[in-house]
């Protein structure tokens, strides 16, 4: 592993500690809002800058020798960005239906929940985690991570190590099934292509997707799924009533 890479580990390890310090010095400030704005402000500041840092280490890492012969072109490269979103998103639901119907595992995640209801009190938090965080976690675990062990281990080992470790730094452990699966999705995009902007441009669509929906719209989807349930429970007492 280069020096750089280890620079992006080191930097993505501090700045997964570093909202804690920031969080301190934010209350030294006199900072006045409730524990989800403390916490989301904190997180935004600390990842902002690792993300600012980690992509300029990148930006001057010259990829390894595996990863730069037979590179997609603009085209395939286009095509492959697209196609991940769908297999990612494929990926996600088929460990989820695993994980409920096989492991018994209720399904909704307590990370996203979380990160949900930072980013609504902390509107800025949706460029963190629609944006920043998706393209750092593709730079530490596919292009570093995964590539330094692909080259001495081969496809599955290198995906699949990158992929828990990659499951294991979200803390929901849980559904480490369905991280691995888009760990391992993400890295076949990479090794496809041979570019890392594909898995980032993937990682990057299911995050927003996640953020449009459960943040921007997620009061309008919670009526709508109120109403659909005030519905149900109509017709059914409509139903029972003709048969009374």
């Amino acid at each position: 592993m280069t020096k750089k890479y280890w620079l992006i580990l080191i930097t993505f390890i501090l700045m997964q500690v570093s909202p804690l310090a920031v969080i301190l010095i934010l209350l030294q400030t006199g900072f006045s809002g409730t524990e989800a704005e403390l916490q989301g402000m904190a997180i935004f500041i600390a990842f902002t800058l690792g993300f600012l840092i980690i992509s300029w280490i990148a930006l001057r890492t010259k990829p390894d020798r595996e990863f730069i012969e037979d590179r997609a072109d603009v085209g395939k490269t286009v095509l492959w960005s697209i196609l991940g979103i769908f297999m990612a998103f494929a990926a996600q639901y088929a460990a989820s239906i695993i994980e409920v119907y096989l492991l018994g595992i209720e399904p909704g995640s307590e990370n996203t929940e979380v990160i949900v209801d930072m980013a609504t009190a902390v509107p800025y938090m949706i460029i963190v985690v629609a944006v920043f965080v998706p393209i750092m976690e593709e730079l530490v675990f596919r292009m570093v991570i995964f590539g330094s062990l692909y080259k001495r281990f081969g496809f599955w080992i290198a995906a699949i190590v990158s992929g828990l470790i990659f499951a294991i730094v979200h803390w929901d452990f849980e559904h480490l099934l369905v991280y691995l699966a888009m760990g391992i999705v993400f890295a076949f995009l990479y090794v496809k292509t041979k570019r890392i902007i594909v898995p980032i441009i993937a990682h990057v669509g299911i995050n927003s997707f996640v953020m449009l929906v459960q943040v921007i719209y997620g009061e309008r989807l919670q009526e709508f799924i109120e109403q659909m349930e005030e519905l149900e429970q109509t017709v059914q007492a409509f139903i029972g009533g003709l048969f009374l």
